[in-house]
């Protein structure tokens, strides 16, 4: 229905088409607006936000722990504080397991640089290029002259570096403490937030928090064995073709395994470059090809059958989550961009799920795996996600 505005004009005057453009764009507008303001708030913010992230993370993926010792009689303190210590103990000792590895391998992979870089030279002089002995050294030169040059520069970032290893110490100090009180009374935390919504939608909203924690919790899982299977998987290859610092490099495949489709792609690039220069191409090309076999396994058996349909994200939605993380926090931001998208995507399918409307919070297991809520098949269709009636002609509501 269209009449006459505030100002006396005739809105029925207006083409339908341009009422509706404009009421889109304004919306549109808005959005982005707030989209805006909450990515800059999170930016300013992210020395707080980021370890707070993080702790979420781990406490989906010992909260499960902590929960078990619980209900077999262990205090809650007490099974928090030996989740805890396990938990550093464990990383620790890989930590410690890892840098030994890397000390005994690097004499090994300096002498293999070495023969290598001496056969780059060979292959300079008497390959196409014919370059001379002191054409060579020319260049050597050339690359240390700029390095002393800009002596400054380096030494400056040497000094930011330096700052920001304080800002991550204090940052993972932060996530600890986080991550205590999140173990000990994470329901509790819960429950005080829950509060600031409104009593009528209360429970509604209870639910797709606890639907969301629910993927989440299903995420790390799924991803930390998936991390595994991608370290394990190249670290045979490197050993098949006899690569130094197969340890290391295996360790980075797995912490770059979190980050989901780039992660593992780029670090396990590290493990191909260092096969190219320490051992020789055809060694690279292995790695490459058990690399490009555990890319396939990850996306096409683990990722389906491990996140199932709780967490069941599209490969574009993840990319974009993951450009949108690197330009908000960097290497942090892809981190937790993905597991952020997978509880808004669980918790608003709760929200638009009809089956979810008569759940009580109490019967969501937020630690066993979840229908995401939404199992609605019609409510998955975007006509159906305004309700059951479908709309009419009449689109005047867009004014």
């Amino acid at each position: 229905m269209t009449g006459k505005g505030r100002n006396g004009f005739d809105d029925s005057r207006v083409p339908r088409l341009l009422r509706v453009s404009a009421a889109l764009s304004w919306r549109f507008v808005a959005v982005v607006a707030a989209l805006y303001v909450v990515f800059h708030v999170i930016g300013f913010l992210a020395s707080i936000v980021i370890p707070v992230g993080i702790a979420l993370l781990l406490a989906a993926l010992l909260s499960p722990a902590v929960t078990q010792l619980n209900r077999s009689g262990v205090p809650r303190g007490v099974a928090t504080g030996l989740v805890l210590v396990g938990g550093l103990a464990l990383v620790g000792g890989v930590l410690t397991f890892v840098i030994s590895e890397f000390s005994k391998g690097l004499p090994d992979l300096q002498k293999q640089v070495g023969a290598s870089l001496d056969q780059i030279r060979v292959w300079l002089r008497d390959g196409p290029l014919h370059l001379s002995d002191v054409q060579f050294q020319q260049y050597v030169d050339d690359v240390v002259r700029t390095i002393q040059d800009n002596q400054a520069d380096i030494t400056s970032g040497a000094l930011t570096t330096a700052a920001t290893l304080g800002e991550i110490l204090t940052g993972l100090i932060l996530a600890l403490f986080t991550l205590i009180f999140f173990l000990h009374d994470g329901d509790g935390i819960w429950r005080f937030m829950v509060r600031i919504v409104p009593r009528d939608v209360r429970d509604r909203a209870d639910v797709a928090g606890r639907r969301g924690f629910s993927s989440l919790v299903s995420y790390v899982r799924a991803t930390a064995l998936v991390a595994v299977v991608d370290a394990v998987g190249v670290g045979i290859g490197l050993w098949i073709v006899d690569v130094p610092l197969i340890v290391p490099l295996s360790a980075l495949v797995f912490l770059g395994a979190f980050i989901p489709i780039v992660g593992a792609v780029i670090t396990g690039a590290v493990a191909v470059l260092v096969a190219l220069v320490a051992v020789s191409p055809v060694a690279a090309l292995v790695v490459l090809a058990i690399l490009i076999g555990v890319m396939q396994l990850e996306s096409h058996v683990l990722q389906p059958l491990l996140l199932g349909r709780a967490v069941k994200l599209h490969p574009l939605s993840v990319v974009l989550a993951i450009a949108a993380g690197l330009v908000v926090s960097g290497i942090a931001g892809a981190l937790l961009a993905v597991p952020l998208l997978a509880v808004l995507n669980s918790g608003i399918r709760s929200l638009l799920s009809e089956s979810d409307r008569d759940v009580e919070p109490r019967e969501v297991d937020v630690l066993e795996p979840q229908e995401g809520g939404a199992v609605d098949t019609a409510g998955d269709r975007v006509e159906d996600l305004g309700g059951d009636e479908r709309p009419g002609p009449d689109h005047s509501g867009l004014r």
